[in-house]
């Protein structure tokens, strides 16, 4: 099972400053990152700047596609208005059937704003009690979501990536 991880930061630096942390936990085996990104809003900027990490170890498995997708509901749909709401809907529907519902969406779009950043990561095999207390440290709190198997090949599917590439 796939875990859709978002941890929030309370500083623009927040998500940058961490990537290390990210890093050794994955050396520690405590998590398996299958694809990861980073956000950060600065003060007085309408959107977020955004950078696909991939597996931190190499090519990530859903790529640019995903992420841009995603961070595109998430951000820039409040300020593109009702203009697009009809196919907005459609997209948010077809990410609902690989487990990232509006209610998860909502969520991120609510607590990641100017001043804030966020790591976003897909992994796989995460010992989340060992992940969650070294970053409750760096001041982040956690968002998340766990996608079944079903769900997580229907992602992989819809982004072009086989089921070999996230495990």
């Amino acid at each position: 099972m796939s875990t859709l991880t978002v941890w929030r930061f309370p500083t623009v630096e927040g998500a940058e400053n961490a990537l290390d942390l990210l890093r050794q936990l994955q050396k520690q085996q405590l998590i398996s990152i299958a694809d990861a990104a980073c956000v950060s809003w600065p003060e007085g900027r309408k959107k977020p700047k955004t950078k696909d990490l991939g597996s931190l170890t190499g090519a990530g498995a859903l790529g640019g596609g995903f992420w841009g997708l995603l961070f595109g509901l998430i951000f820039l749909v409040p300020l593109l208005g009702m203009a697009v709401g009809a196919a907005i809907g459609a997209l948010t529907g077809s990410l609902s059937h690989v487990g990232i519902d509006e209610e998860f969406i909502d969520t991120v779009r609510a607590k990641v704003t100017p001043g804030t950043s966020a790591l976003f990561v897909m992994s796989q095999d995460t010992v989340l009690d060992r992940v969650v207390e070294p970053f409750k440290e760096t001041g982040a709190s956690l968002l998340s979501t766990n996608l079944s198997d079903e769900e997580e090949a229907r992602l992989r599917d819809a982004f072009g990536e086989t089921h070999e590439a996230m495990r």
